[in-house]
């Protein structure tokens, strides 16, 4: 087994891809198969396994979110750190927060479209972090 905490700053609402640095801690351990498990330690942030292709895929998931649940709606009573802190919260839920990827042939054995991809639900930039589990 290895274990990593990996901190990534986002630049705010939206999505980015954290493939490579997952892909690298997997490299790291020289295995050959397995499964590495993702898991971000935050109640505003999730992970998802998105297409890597086309980026309208992505922008058109947080359009639909932003529409299902938007800032500043007044059905939300939490909002001790601004308008967009309940709606991450409700966003984080309705998503995931670790993600189990299978190791095969001493990579992440996603498909061909597939990409890992920290969804920061926050508008402002954070620090967020991950922790990674590859277990043999």
């Amino acid at each position: 087994m290895h274990q990593e905490q990996l901190q990534f700053r986002t630049p705010g609402r939206g999505t980015l891809d954290i493939t490579a640095a997952i892909q690298e801690q997997v490299a790291a351990m020289q295995v050959q198969g397995g499964v590495a498990t993702l898991f971000v330690h935050h109640t505003s942030a999730s992970l998802i396994v998105c297409e890597n292709a086309d980026p309208q895929v992505r922008r058109d998931l947080e359009a639909w979110l932003q529409r299902a649940v938007p800032d500043g709606d007044p059905l939300f009573g939490h909002v001790d750190e601004g308008p967009d802190d309940m709606p991450a919260h409700v966003r984080s839920t309705l998503t995931a927060t670790s993600l189990t990827i299978p190791i095969r042939a001493g990579r992440l054995d996603l498909g061909t479209w597939q990409g890992i991809y920290l969804y920061e639900h926050r508008t402002a930039p954070h620090r967020r972090r991950v922790s990674v589990t590859i277990v043999v």
